[in-house]
């Protein structure tokens, strides 16, 4: 595989859930590790996801849970595919496929934005409404990608 380049957080993520911006923020963060760690760092930056992954996913689908949010089931549906690929790449890695935790890292960066865009974004602006009685406020920087 060609040297792959990095996964940057860019503001265009943020959802205005100070909770979920920051756990998005460290997710991007641990897919970018995956994507250029080298290849000695697999396994164990492949076991940071996986444990940031179940507890991220996991505070998500609580949230939904305690709140009753109406897309639940398809999120949490979106949660588990995510957390079952993670695990037979494990698997794979385990057995010396060490291209398969590439290109997992590719595919949780392209899923990721259209993820958080919309499935995220109507999350965090449930959770908003419910305990502050409006819409997120959130600043974006223009053209960061800080």
């Amino acid at each position: 595989m060609d040297e792959q380049q990095g996964f940057a957080w860019d503001d265009r993520y943020l959802l205005g859930h100070s909770a979920m911006d920051e756990t998005h923020r460290e997710f991007v963060a641990l897919v970018d590790a995956l994507l250029t760690v080298e290849a000695d760092g697999l396994e164990a930056a492949l076991a940071d996801f996986a444990r940031h992954a179940e507890a991220h996913f996991d505070q998500e689908n609580r949230w939904m849970e305690l709140d009753g949010f109406p897309a639940r089931d398809c999120h949490v549906d979106e949660h588990n595919k995510v957390l079952a690929s993670v695990r037979e790449v494990q698997l794979e890695l385990a057995e010396g496929n060490v291209q398969l935790v590439r290109e997992l890292a590719v595919a949780l960066m392209d899923w990721f934005p259209a993820h958080a865009d919309y499935m995220d974004s109507a999350l965090s602006t449930w959770l908003v409404k419910r305990s502050h009685g409006g819409r997120p406020l959130v600043f974006r920087r223009t053209g960061s990608k800080a």
